[in-house]
């Protein structure tokens, strides 16, 4: 559909959901607040999304199902890169799909997504497709030691990929990964001081819009913390803004697209990886900009003026995996003098799983505060995240 002939759906229109998580129920609650209505497809029982709009209880491969969606929604969106391409191009036929099929299949393919990235101009850590543990290990010689295999699909978090530390490891790495059945890429390790994001907004009219960076800090590659404002150079945040608007306006991206970035010591700024949804290094946007990720994507799909992506104050985001939960319910339950004298506001946002699992995110706090110093104060000094802060200050 051309930008001229995309709709302007008003509130009271449905929203139909590919994917019921965590994206899809905070895309639900912004949504609703403006008067949409929707429905999510998900295959898990009360799924988060599922808790706060109507649901369809069924695999993202259903066609049967997909079309349900379509029947019963005035737009249709993803909450995840890992739908099934091929019943968004279906749906595509039958349906408003303003995202598209195209954006979906090339970001479910690291090999597709980098020369995607690199079409736009913008750089990508060097790379190599790898069809054999001698390409492998020809392609380990060129780019040395560390360097990252990883799978051409699927993986998140840290799944499916191999950091390669020594020639050693080579036939054993490229053994493990290729059991995925799906192609391999290498990438050379980049040196990087620090990791930034990047969530623009693109909207079906054309509109297109960034959100200040992000500082991200990971632990056993599941993101920990997001410091906003990122600790980077005014210059170096306009080029980071700029080249998240060159890739959502050179991919064609309607909705939201989130830039992974690794920033050199000698300010390169080189895209990781890319997500065409909202993004957990976002959710800061929730309380600290005047428009939330969440209600820019409702916006940009449905066709109305994108929002002030302006940040109204400091804040830190930090991920409440599983192991975390307990400690954090005790400690809301209770006066937080510690929060009070720091002179910080933690936002709490739970999720609705079922199952507080172990390294699985249940929800994040967004920690509003005058400086970004005065919010990890407050994060250090409740000890829920002891081990994670020990983790990434060694």
């Amino acid at each position: 559909m051309s930008q001229e002939a995309a709709p302007v759906l008003l509130p009271g229109s449905t929203i139909g959901l590919l994917g019921g998580g965590q994206l899809g129920r905070m895309l639900a609650q912004a949504g609703s607040a403006m008067g949409y209505r929707f429905i999510a497809l998900d295959p898990t029982p009360d799924a988060p999304a599922g808790q706060v709009a109507r649901q369809i209880e069924a695999a993202y491969d259903d066609r049967d199902a997909a079309r349900q969606l379509a029947e019963r929604a005035d737009v249709i969106t993803y909450e995840f890169e890992n739908v099934d391409a091929e019943v968004a191009a279906m749906l595509m036929a039958e349906s408003y799909v303003p995202q598209g099929s195209e954006l979906l299949y090339t970001t479910q393919h690291r090999l597709r997504e980098k020369r995607a990235i690199e079409a736009t101009g913008v750089q990508v850590a060097p790379y190599r497709e790898i069809g054999s543990a001698d390409e492998l290990r020809e392609a380990v010689a060129v780019f040395g030691t560390p360097c990252v295999l990883k799978t051409a699909t699927g993986g998140y978090d840290g799944k499916g990929q191999w950091v390669i530390r020594s020639e050693s490891e080579i036939n054993e790495a490229y053994e493990t990964l290729s059991r995925a059945g799906t192609e391999l890429v290498l990438e050379q390790f980049i040196a990087f001081r620090q990791e930034i994001s990047v969530i623009a907004a693109r909207s079906s009219q054309g509109e297109i819009k960034a959100f200040p960076p992000a500082e991200n800090i990971h632990v056993d590659n599941i993101l920990h913390l997001s410091v906003v404002p990122a600790r980077i150079e005014d210059e170096l945040q306009r080029k980071a803004e700029g080249l998240a608007i060159r890739i959502a306006e050179g991919l064609g991206v309607v909705g939201l697209i989130a830039v992974e970035l690794f920033v050199t010591e000698s300010g390169e700024l080189y895209v990781n990886e890319l997500a065409p949804r909202p993004h957990n290094s976002g959710h800061y946007t929730m309380e600290a900009c005047r428009t939330s990720q969440f209600e820019q994507h409702v916006r940009a799909i449905c066709g109305l003026p994108l929002g002030d992506t302006s940040l109204m104050t400091p804040v830190v985001m930090v991920n409440v995996l599983g192991q975390h939960v307990e400690p954090l319910l005790k400690r809301i339950a209770c006066k937080d003098t510690g929060a009070e004298a720091l002179g910080v506001e933690p936002k709490l946002h739970l999720y609705g799983k079922k199952d507080a699992v172990v390294k699985r995110k249940m929800g994040h706090v967004n920690v509003l505060a005058a400086s970004v110093d005065h919010a990890m104060k407050w994060i250090e000094d409740t000890g829920i995240w002891e081990q994670e802060i020990q983790a990434w200050k060694v």
